[in-house]
Formats: C-alpha cells, sequence, structure tokens
C-alpha cells in the first residue's frame, strides 16, 4: 500500500533531519500524517463541466459549486483512504464533490458514480414493494456477506435502518433512498449511503453518497442539484427501450435497494491504524540508525585519540627510510 510506502520513504529522513531539538512521538505523528495529507490533496486533479463518463452510456454535467474527480483517482479513494474492499471499487466511474471539499474531508460528502448494464429495469412492482419487510431481508443478508468481509480483514456492515425512505418517482424514472449502516462495533457517528438510481434503456446510472449521518441534511439539501447533473446520452434513456431487440433485466425496483455498501471510514482513520501497526518498527529503526551513526562518531574519536597518543602535543610524521645500496 502506497501509504506504508510513504512511512517508510519519509519518516526516517524527516525524524533524522529534526533530531535536534527531539520531539515527542505524538508530535512526530502529528507532523508526518499532515505532511501526508497535505501531498494527497495536491495530488487529486478535479474536472468541471461536461464529463463524458467512461462506456458513452452516460453524461455528468458539473455545476459550478461541485467539480469531478475522475475513475482511477477515484478507485484509489475508495479503497486506499477510506478503507473498502477492491471488490467494491470496481466499476466506478468517478466521484462528485463539493467545490470547496476534498475527498479526505470528513465533514462533507462525495457521490459515486457508477453505470450497471443489467437491462432494462420493468418498474410494474414500484407501487407495491413493502420496503419495511425489505429492510428485514436486507438484515438477514448480512450474515453471509459479513463472513466474506470479516475473511477479507474488514469490519462487518449492521444496516441500522431507513435514513430516508425509499422513494420511486415514476416520471422522471428515478429511485432514490438512504442507508444508516453501522461498521464493526460502530463508533460515536454511523455512516450514510444515500443511493440514487437514474433508469435507463439498457441498465442503471448509480450515484452514491458516502458521508456521515451528520452530512445527511447537507446531502438533502443538494440532491436536486446531483439530480440535475446526470444524463443518459441520445438513445439510452428509459424511453428508447426497444423490446424487440433489448435486455429485460432480472431485477426489479426492490432488488436494487438492496444494493451496495461503501464506507468512508475516514483517511485519519485508516492512516492511524497503519502508524499504530508499524510505529513500533518505525521508532526501532530510528533507534538503530541512530546507533549506527553513535558508533561511527566513536569509532571515529577512537581513532582520532590513537593518532594524537602516538606523538603526543604533535602531528605523526613518516620516518623515511634508509636508502637501500
Amino acid at each position: 500500500m502506497r501509504i506504508l510506502l510513504y512511512l517508510s520513504l519519509f519518516v526516517f529522513p524527516t525524524l533524522m533531519l529534526n533530531a535536534a531539538p527531539p520531539k515527542d512521538s505524538t508530535a512526530i505523528r502529528e507532523e508526518l500524517i499532515n505532511k501526508y495529507l497535505d501531498s494527497v490533496k495536491q495530488s487529486f486533479h478535479y474536472e468541471h463541466g461536461l464529463i463524458r463518463l467512461p462506456g458513452g452510456k452516460a453524461n455528468i454535467n458539473v455545476p459550478p459549486g461541485f467539480k469531478f474527480l475522475n475513475q482511477q483517482q477515484t478507485e484509489v479513494v475508495l479503497t486506499e483512504y477510506w478503507g473498502n474492499p477492491p471488490s467494491e471499487a470496481k466499476g466506478v466511474l468517478g466521484m462528485v464533490i463539493r467545490e470547496e471539499a476534498t475527498p479526505l474531508d470528513d465533514s462533507t460528502y462525495a457521490f459515486i458514480v457508477e453505470y450497471d448494464e443489467m437491462g432494462y429495469i420493468k418498474d410494474d412492482d414500484a407501487e407495491k414493494i413493502n420496503y419495511d419487510d425489505l429492510l428485514k431481508d436486507i438484515r438477514e443478508s448480512e450474515v453471509e456477506s459479513n463472513k466474506e468481509r470479516v475473511k477479507e480483514g474488514y469490519e462487518p456492515i449492521h444496516l441500522v435502518g431507513w435514513a430516508q425512505h425509499p422513494f420511486y418517482d415514476k416520471e422522471r424514472k428515478v429511485l432514490h433512498w438512504a442507508k444508516e449502516i453501522r461498521f464493526g462495533d460502530g463508533g460515536e457517528v454511523n455512516t450514510l449511503n444515500y443511493n440514487i438510481r437514474l433508469l435507463g434503456r439498457h441498465g442503471v446510472l448509480i450515484l452514491n453518497a458516502v458521508c456521515s449521518m451528520n452530512e445527511l441534511p447537507m446531502v438533502k439539501a443538494d440532491i436536486s442539484k446531483v439530480l440535475n447533473m446526470a444524463e443518459f446520452t441520445s438513445g439510452n434513456a428509459y424511453a428508447d427501450f426497444d423490446p424487440k431487440v433489448d435486455k429485460v433485466a432480472a431485477w426489479t425496483i426492490g432488488g436494487l435497494v438492496a444494493g451496495k455498501v461503501l464506507t468512508k471510514v475516514g483517511f485519519f482513520a485508516i492512516i492511524v491504524k497503519y502508524l499504530a501497526a508499524f510505529w513500533k518498527f518505525i521508532l526501532l529503526g530510528v533507534a538503530a540508525a541512530f546507533g549506527f551513526l553513535k558508533n561511527l562518531f566513536k569509532r571515529r574519536k577512537q581513532g582520532d585519540d590513537e593518532i594524537a597518543s602516538d606523538t603526543p602535543g604533535t602531528l605523526p610524521v613518516e620516518t623515511p627510510s634508509e636508502p637501500q645500496e
């Protein structure tokens, strides 16, 4: 992981250069984290305006007040900075985020953009779905999915409940809902996944806001703006469906709600985790480095003392050899 590589390359020279005056471990950690945080933030390259998404089925028109992070950078954010399994990052097309924010900020949200070419979703069942029963079904399915997460070294997921009850806009062909999620034993604030699904001719455009429950009012306030960003390209809208040639999906509206879950444990949680795991190793390495320097200076001093002791008060001179016959 690049976090560990950065720590190994950065921490030793940093500590050596700042050896005087000495710093305690807390100050060193804070300095290391802040420098790494700044370097990551500067590495992001954002886009604005019309974004033609990979695959050509849909576009995102980013308005003022928002910015877009491309596919490759979003995959890194999801896995390395937010702590999601690599499998959950497959298929992402990018990320929409507020202009003043970065993906590493805790007090904001980001909409992850995906497209699933699952086929044409029939919406006949939309008004018949009992979402409370669906909530129970999702909770029951957690057991098996969490076994796999734990095997891969990730915390289990627990669906607390609906943060926003599922709603299907039949006119616009848009489904949206929000889940309140607890990861592992939970912390002070649960995670929010606010999901939007725009139904198209060949599949579904997915917008999934990931943040903490504290940001739910902010997400709700921006929902209309986010919905107006997304559009299907010509010939790929829901109304363009041709039953003679197009595939009908096996999924239903209810099936979409089950969906996958993303987490944003926070950049600091990720880096502190690795600092905690490797800090002892780092300190041992630093101690070894200082020990090496100490021994080096000691050997040099001993060498100087030996030279000086050969002829007290004078520099040693070489005795010329007698000429040979």
